[in-house]
């Protein structure tokens, strides 16, 4: 992902609210959601190129994601995968507590990354730009390519957007579409320096990016309700046809 809005333990029906964009080159050959063959308990796309995932859950509840952290400097052609990162969780067996600990000593093996992973009752975040786990409890949280919270232009802009969906009762997976779906481009002036130049970070300052071989690939939201029921849904866009395909999933999280 490279978009993550999330609230946890902060709608009275809600548990769990997930809204999140992928971005990617458009030329990457993707699967869209859906339970893979090979593990039938995993819901997610899929990274066709190195069989990762940037966003699943599973019928048992547990639920990862990740985000790049945007350094051009140090990118290691090397590394590993980083949507390994969301496959190993949501195979492990590890309560998350152990699982963190684990892979903070080996997450410098990967170019830079932020994970958020856990169950729909309680997640924890790490990153390899920062040091330690930090355990996400209950509140509305955004993420994009930097850390956990950093108030980029359209972090905020999403963030307070969906805090007022979230004071209705019920919630219509839609409206996360768009709050996901903004293409606003901010001033220069709020936008941070990363080190791929102005004219690019004007580009990725919008929450849905569209540019030249690369953009905004799927929109995921997810609502696991406090009943242990969980709505998955997807949209996919056709960077060709500038169309989406919708794709939905429920089932009741195993007891």
């Amino acid at each position: 992902m490279c978009l993550i809005f999330l609230a946890l333990n902060h709608h009275p029906k809600y548990r769990l609210v997930v809204a999140a964009n992928r971005d990617e080159f458009y030329e990457r050959k993707t699967a869209p959601a859906r339970f893979w063959n090979d593990h039938p308990n995993i819901l997610g796309g899929r990274d066709l190129e190195a069989s990762g995932t940037w966003l699943g859950v599973t019928t048992n509840g547990r639920i990862a994601m990740v985000t790049n952290f945007r350094d051009p400097r140090n990118i290691r052609t090397q590394a590993p995968s980083r949507g390994k990162l969301v496959t190993d969780f949501l195979l492990s067996t590890e309560p998350v507590d152990e699982y963190m600990k684990a892979l903070q000593l080996r997450a410098k093996e990967y170019n830079g990354f932020s994970l958020i992973a856990g169950t729909v009752h309680s997640l924890s975040y790490i990153s390899n730009y920062n040091n330690g786990v930090i355990a996400l409890n209950s509140g509305l949280f955004g993420l994009s390519n930097h850390l956990l919270e950093t108030p980029w232009p359209k972090v905020q802009r999403g963030k307070d957007r969906i805090q007022q969906l979230l004071k209705r009762d019920e919630l219509n997976p839609d409206d996360f579409f768009d709050v996901l779906s903004d293409e606003t481009v901010h001033s220069d002036e709020f936008l941070p320096d990363t080190g791929v130049g102005i004219e690019l970070e004007r580009r990725l300052s919008a929450a849905f990016i569209r540019s030249p071989g690369y953009g905004t690939r799927s929109s995921t939201v997810i609502l696991a309700d406090y009943d242990g029921h969980i709505y998955f849904n997807e949209r996919v866009f056709d960077p060709i046809s500038s169309t989406f395909s919708f794709n939905k999933f429920e089932f009741d999280v195993e007891r």
